[in-house]
Order: C-alpha cells, then structure tokens, then sequence
C-alpha cells in the first residue's frame, strides 16, 4: 500500500531541535522560525556536540550575521511558497515586511552570501513544490498553477522547463512510468 505525507517543514524543523535540546537536557525558548534562545551558557564543547546532532537532520547552527539573515529570507521564502493561502502581495513586499527591513537591502545580501537572486530562489522553490504536487496529489497543472500564484499555466510551464530542462507534461510521463513500473513490480 503506497502511502503520500504532506507535511510543514517549519513545523518539523522545530519539533525536531526541541526534542533534541530537551533530550540534551537544555533550557531554551523558541524566538521564532528557526531562532531558539539558550537560557544559559553552553560550552563551546557542547555547541559542537548540538551541531553534530542536528547535522544528522540537514539542520545546521548558522554563526556569521550574514548567513543568518540568509537563512531567514530563505525561511520566509519557504514559508510563503508552502502557505496554503494564496498571498495578494508581491513577494518581495512579503519578505521586507516579514524581515522589518527593505528588499533592496535583502536582495543585496542574499546575492553576495548565495551568488544566485531572491527572485530565482523563489522560482526553485515553486518548482520544487509543484514537482512534490505532481507527484503526490491528483492535483492538474491548472489547479497547481493557482495554487503556487503563477499568472497562467503557461507561466509556470516556462518556469519548470527553464528550471529542470524537461516540460510538466515530460515530467508528469516520467512519473506515471514509475508508477507503472513499480505496481508490476509489487504484484
């Protein structure tokens, strides 16, 4: 029996490190998305031990000033792009509002930090999660492009092949060819 989970990454994220530091035996809160404060001092000897743990999870302790204000734009751009909601304002609006500070400047960092623009950022990550939909949901591209606040199909069809190489419909074949192969697999 094939089984497809739909979770929020944010959230897991988050249960994870909160078991991790409680299992640790650490007083902390959470500050927000991807922030927990200690609420005493770690030796440096136990920070290392944390970064090994989360490491284990693809989480990673972001240290320069930088890269954490990367990994929040990255955060909000993944939390708006995951949002069942559809967001009435431009993203760049979105990310200012949600960080307190101008896009411009925003821009700026995450271009010197990742050699690569917001704007593309929040192009692969729509890809990334229409891929997901495709695969896990009987939604159609009409209804994944609404979802994902793209102006037309067409739009996001330019986008996907842009991004993979391959159109939604090539992609879409590879998928029901896996399917297929791997019911006569299991039978």
């Amino acid at each position: 029996m094939k089984v497809y989970l739909k979770f929020d990454y944010a959230q897991l994220t988050k249960k994870i490190v909160q078991e991790k530091l409680s299992e640790l035996g650490y007083k902390f809160n959470s500050i927000g998305f991807g922030e927990f404060n200690f609420l005493e001092k770690i030796p440096s000897s136990k920070v290392a031990e944390i970064t090994a743990i989360f490491k284990e999870y693809g989480i990673e302790i972001v240290e320069n000033q930088k890269s954490v204000l990367v990994q929040k734009i990255k955060d909000a751009i993944v939390e708006m792009v995951n949002s069942d909601k559809p967001l009435n304002i431009k993203s760049s609006v979105y990310i200012a509002d949600k960080l307190n500070l101008s896009y411009a400047y925003l821009s700026n960092v995450f271009s010197e930090v990742t050699y690569t623009s917001i704007e593309n950022f929040i192009i692969i990550q729509k890809i990334e999660l229409a891929k997901q939909l495709m695969i896990n949901t009987p939604l159609n591209l009409t209804e994944i492009s609404i979802q994902l606040n793209y102006s037309s199909v067409a739009h996001l069809s330019t986008q996907f092949k842009h991004t993979t190489g391959m159109t939604p419909s090539a992609f879409q074949r590879i998928i029901s060819k896996r399917r297929e192969l791997s019911n006569k697999n299991n039978n």
